[in-house]
This record gives structure tokens, C-alpha cells and sequence, in this order.
């Protein structure tokens, strides 16, 4: 099954290094079927969804009430949406504490706070396993008690027999060497939120999940996260991004590049201006954002982020 149109401009640079599993060393799964990972019992410890302790997002900060999340994004907002897509710079950030993580991804969002709709998809890497892996996670009622991360519940339809939703993704990039990026695209098609990855369709959200995004998105966030567990009553020293901040730029600070966004039903992505932008850093001296006012190398509207956690500036 595939959606019954694509937007122009979906397709990714067919350029690009080919994304790896590691699992595809031991083969692929035929046509007709669909790899399913096989959770650990003890995995996302401060997950989302069923397996879910309550966190807050910057989607909702005005209710935010561990303190514990800590973002590097920017947004666009108040408009109406029908898509999100961006090239993500793919690192291999050092999560240090049990109940930490660190994640890069995009969240199409509908709704007010304590009911957000949200999808979204990007990288992640936790404790104790500490791999780059991709994920994908949804929530109809506000982080509360509906939605998951990538086939854990019902919700995400996957249509694609290549990738294994929650396996690690190879290559990474290093500092000051060769980068590498994964391409993330969400768009409404009908009902339906649909996922391609690279030039691949995923699968999709159906739009009788939620109540919001059944019809439209409001908001669009791109960026980092990291959970902070507060050990011994300091900040984690879990990494966002590259483990650098953002104004070091390209090679040394993780990146999104070439961010656009959907505005109508039947049309294009469009670049988003960088004056639409709002950049937020829930604690700039841990992790920091930078929107380049550049356009140089291919890299349209793009920003830069991340942060190495606990230092002498970034205490609590």
C-alpha cells in the first residue's frame, strides 16, 4: 500500500550514503511482511506510551513538572500545517546515567497542551545500550496514556519490509570528519500521516487515532532532547547532538538542514524563512541552538545544536 500521491519534492538526494541496519547482516524480510524488533524488557526506563513514567515536552513547558526534559529546537506555529520534513545529522552522543537519553527528531503537532497530538521520528540513543538508533512515537491524549514508541501498541502502520523499526542505524558522524544524515519526511495524505525515510515510505499514522491531527498540524518542531536524571544532584552529563554546542558549526555541532514545512492539502514543501523560525534552549549553557543565516553548501534554512550537559556553567 502506498499513499495515493506523493508531494513534489519528497524524493531525497539519491547522493546520499545508504542507511544501514544491522540486522540486514542477517538478511532481509520478503515482500509481504515487515521486520518487528523484539523490545528488551528494560528498555525506554522513562519511555513514552504504555511503558510510560509521565515526562513533558517543550510541546506543553507550561505544564512541565519534573524539570527533567531539556531541549535544543526550533518551531513554527499558528499556522496550518500538512507536513515537516528536514535532513538530520546523525552522531553518536554519550549517554552516561541509567533513565537518560539523548534524541534528535521532528514532532507534527496538533492540539492544546494536556491533549496534544503528536507524531513523530527521528534518532535516539539510551542507557545502558547507547546506540544510534531510528524511532519513531506517537501520543493522542498528551504523553498520558495513548501512544508508544515505534510497533509497541496499535497505531503505526508499517508498509515497508526493509527497515526494523528500532534498530541501529550505521553510519555516524564524527568530529571535525565525514558527516552523514538521515532524510525524515512526515506528510497528510487523505486520513493518513505518512513516513518516508531517505527516499523510502515507512508506513503511516491513520488518522482515526487522534483527534487533532485527524485534520491538520498547528505545529512543527525540529530539534533535541535529552532526559536528565539529575545524578547526584548535578546535571546529566548525557550529550545532546555532537556533544558540542551548536555555534561551532558544520563538522563539530550535530545539524538540521533544508527544514520545510506543507502548508496546503494538494501542494509542495516550501522552505521555512528563517525569520518564521522561533529557536528555544531550555538551558543554553547545557545545550544551545544556533539558526545559521546562511545558505551556502545546499544547506537552505537550516540551525545547528546540541551540548555536552554538565559543566561548571551547566550545574543544575
Amino acid at each position: 500500500m502506498k499513499p495515493s500521491s506523493i508531494p513534489g519534492g519528497v524524493k531525497m538526494n539519491s547522493s546520499q550514503t545508504e542507511l544501514i541496519q544491522d540486522w540486514h547482516k542477517n538478511g532481509q524480510c520478503p515482500k509481504g511482511t515487515i521486520p518487528i524488533r523484539r523490545e528488551q524488557q528494560d528498555e525506554h526506563p522513562r519511555g513514552r506510551g504504555v511503558k510510560w513514567i509521565p515526562r513533558r515536552t517543550q510541546l506543553n513547558q507550561s505544564i512541565n513538572d519534573d524539570n527533567h526534559n531539556e531541549f535544543a529546537t526550533v518551531d513554527i506555529e499558528g499556522g496550518i500545517f500538512y507536513g515537516g520534513r528536514a535532513m538530520l545529522n546523525v552522531w553518536n552522543p554519550v549517554v552516561y546515567n541509567k533513565g537518560d537519553f539523548s534524541i534528535a527528531q521532528i514532532w507534527v503537532t496538533a492540539g492544546p497542551d494536556k491533549e496534544v497530538n503528536t507524531v513523530e521520528a527521528g534518532w535516539k540513543v539510551d542507557y545502558p545500550d547507547r546506540k544510534t538508533r531510528l524511532f519513531i512515537f506517537w501520543t493522542g491524549d498528551g504523553y498520558k496514556s495513548k501512544g508508544c514508541y515505534n510497533l509497541e501498541c496499535p497505531g503505526f502502520v508499517q508498509v515497508n519490509h526493509k527497515f526494523a523499526l528500532g534498530s541501529p542505524i550505521k553510519p555516524v558522524s564524527r568530529y571535525s570528519a565525514q558527516q552523514f544524515e538521515i532524510g525524515i519526511t512526515i506528510y497528510k495524505r487523505k486520513r493518513n500521516w505518512w513516513l518516508h525515510v531517505q527516499d523510502q515510505i515507512l508506513g503511516y499514522w491513520p488518522g482515526s487515532i487522534f483527534h487533532y491531527l485527524a485534520s491538520t498540524a498547528t505545529k512543527i518542531v525540529w530539534g533535541g532532547e535529552v532526559y536528565n536524571t539529575n545524578p547526584n544532584g548535578h546535571h546529566t552529563r548525557t550529550q545532546m547532538g555532537s556533544g558540542h554546542f551548536g555555534n561551532e558549526g558544520y563538522g563539530k555541532a550535530s545539524y538540521f538542514r533544508n527544514i520545510e514545512y506543507m502548508d496546503n492539502y494538494s501542494g509542495k514543501f516550501k522552505d521555512v524563512q528563517v525569520r518564521s523560525l522561533r529557536a528555544y534552549a531550555t538551558r543554553p549553557f547545557c545545550y544551545n541552538v544556533e539558526v545559521a543565516n546562511n545558505t551556502v553548501g545546499g544547506f537552505r534554512t537550516h540551525f545547528y545544536f546540541g551540548g555536552p550537559g554538565y559543566s561548571t556553567l551547566c550545574a543544575v
